[in-house]
C-alpha cells in the first residue's frame, strides 16, 4: 500500500469555511477565474487555516463556488468549482480532475512511446490552481505553490498512485514562499521530502535521483535538488526541433543546465556541442548524460565541451575570440519574477540577443527562449528582433513555439514559455 504523507481521509475532515464575496468577485468567478483575492472577500465565517474548504456565497447567500483557502496568499481562495452540479470538494472531485488531466494527455502519451517523463497536472489549466504534478519514470513529484494544498498533498498523490500503478515513489517540492512558512503550518511536509510504496525506513538508499527516457534518450533528474521539479519537461518539443536542425552543426547551448538541448543536438548529428552554465554541477550532469547515451552513434561521435561561467561573460569571450557556431541556443532562467523586474529583464534579453547573433555563422540559427510569464511574446520578441537589427544583422524567423502538449495553457498567466527560431545573416 502507498503511504501518503497524511491520512488518506484527511480531506473529508477539513474544516468548512463560509466565504461571503463582494460583488466585484462574482463576474470573474462565473467566467472561470480560479482566484478570489483578499480584497474580494466580504466576510469569513471563522478564522480559516490553509487547506480549509471554502464555500463561496454572494451577498444574497446564493452559492457561487468552492475552493481551498490560503491565508498566506493575496489569492485567498483557489477555486476548484463554480458549479453546484460538480461533486463536492473532496476525493471524488479531485479524482475527477485528475482523470480529466490524464485524458487530456492521452493522445500525446500514445505518440511518445519512448518517453516516460511527463507533466500530469499543470496548475490552474488542469483545475489544480497552485499545484504541479510531474511523472519521472516510476516517481511522482508534487510541487506546491499554494499553502491551500499542504493538507491535501497525500490525497492527490494517492489518487495518481491508484490511476498510474507504475508509480512507486513520491517527492514533495515546495515553492520558496511555502518553504519559509513555520513548521507548524506545513503539515509535516518539507521541500524535497521523499516517500515510497513501503516507507523510507526500508528505502533510505534512494536520494531522489532517477533515470528517465525522453524520445529514446536517457537522462537523470534530481527530483529533490533540481530546478523546477528536476528537469525542464516543457522544452521537450524544442529539444526535438533542435535535434532535427543539428546535422553536421557546431552548436552552442547557453544556460545549458543538464544538457537537454545538447544531447538532442548530438543525437541529431551535430559535429560539436558546447555547454555554458554557471553551475559546475550542471556541467558535470550534462557530461554524465552524454556518457549514459554513448550507445547512440550521434552522441558517441559528437565533440562535447562544457564551460562553467557567467553566460554574458563567456559569450563575450567567445565573440572576442571570433568563435562561430551553426546553432546558438539561448534559454535563460526567468529574469522577471515580479512586474517591477520586467524592464531589467528586457535589457538582459536584448543583451543576450546581441551576443547570440554575433556568435552565429552566416545563415546559422539563433534559438531564443524565455520562461518568464511576466514577459510575453509581444514584448520579448520585438525587443530581441530589434536588438538583432540594431547589431547589423538580418534575420528570417521560421518558427515560433510554445509549451509541449502536457503543459496546457488555458489562462494568460500559464502561457509563460515561448521560443523563436531565426536564421541570422550579415
Amino acid at each position: 500500500m502507498f503511504c501518503p504523507p497524511l491520512d488518506a481521509d484527511h480531506i473529508s475532515h477539513a474544516a468548512r469555511l463560509a466565504v461571503k464575496l463582494k460583488n466585484k468577485a462574482l463576474a470573474p468567478l462565473r467566467n472561470g477565474d480560479f482566484r478570489v483575492y483578499e480584497d474580494s472577500v466580504e466576510k469569513l465565517s471563522a478564522s480559516g487555516r490553509a487547506g480549509d474548504i471554502a464555500i463561496l456565497f454572494d451577498k444574497k447567500q446564493k452559492f457561487a463556488g468552492a475552493g481551498l483557502y490560503d491565508p498566506f496568499s493575496p489569492v485567498r481562495v483557489k477555486v476548484l468549482s463554480n458549479s453546484s452540479s460538480l461533486p463536492k470538494i473532496g476525493q471524488d472531485l479531485l479524482t475527477c480532475l485528475a482523470k480529466e488531466a490524464l485524458a487530456r494527455r492521452e493522445e500525446g502519451f500514445a505518440k511518445t512511446a519512448s518517453t516516460d517523463a511527463f507533466r500530469l497536472v499543470n496548475g490552474e489549466s488542469d483545475g489544480f490552481p497552485g499545484l504541479v504534478a510531474d511523472k519521472y519514470s516510476s516517481a511522482l513529484v508534487l510541487k506546491l505553490y499554494s499553502a491551500a494544498w499542504l493538507p491535501h498533498a497525500g490525497n492527490i498523490a494517492a489518487i495518481f498512485f491508484q490511476l498510474l500503478p507504475q508509480l512507486d515513489k513520491l517527492v514533495i517540492r515546495l515553492s520558496r514562499e511555502l518553504a519559509k512558512l513555520p513548521e507548524t503550518e506545513l503539515y509535516t511536509l518539507s521541500d524535497g521530502k521523499l516517500f515510497t510504496l513501503e516507507s523510507m525506513e526500508k528505502n533510505r538508499e534512494w536520494d531522489g535521483k532517477i533515470l528517465f527516457r525522453e524520445n529514446g534518450l536517457l537522462f537523470e533528474a534530481d527530483l529533490v535538488r533540481g530546478q523546477k521539479t528536476g528537469f525542464f519537461l516543457d522544452q521537450r518539443d524544442n529539444r526535438k526541433e533542435v535535434g532535427r536542425l543539428a546535422k553536421n552543426a557546431d552548436v552552442l547551448n547557453v544556460f545549458s543546465y543538464s544538457g537537454g538541448f545538447s544531447l538532442y543536438a548530438a543525437k541529431g548529428g551535430a559535429k560539436s556541442v558546447t555547454d555554458v552554465d554557471f553551475s559546475k554541477y550542471a556541467i558535470e550532469e550534462s557530461n554524465r548524460n552524454f556518457q549514459r547515451n554513448m550507445d547512440c552513434s550521434g552522441v558517441k561521435n559528437c565533440v562535447h565541451t562544457g564551460i562553467v561561467g557567467d553566460a554574458f561573460e563567456v559569450m563575450s569571450s567567445l565573440a572576442n575570440q571570433r568563435k562561430k557556431f551553426d546553432i546558438v541556443i539561448i534559454d535563460p532562467p526567468s529574469f522577471a519574477k515580479a512586474a517591477s523586474e520586467v524592464n531589467n529583464a528586457l535589457r538582459s534579453y536584448t543583451r543576450l540577443a546581441r551576443l547570440g547573433c554575433s556568435l552565429v555563422r552566416n545563415g546559422g540559427v539563433l534559438v531564443f527562449a524565455s520562461c518568464s510569464s511576466r514577459v510575453g511574446k509581444s514584448e520579448l520578441f520585438p525587443a530581441v528582433n530589434s536588438a538583432i537589427a540594431e547589431s547589423g544583422y538580418k534575420e528570417e524567423i521560421f518558427n515560433v513555439t510554445e509549451h509541449a502538449f502536457d503543459h496546457p495553457a488555458k489562462f494568460p498567466e500559464s502561457k509563460y514559455l515561448k521560443c523563436q527560431y531565426a536564421r541570422i545573416f550579415r
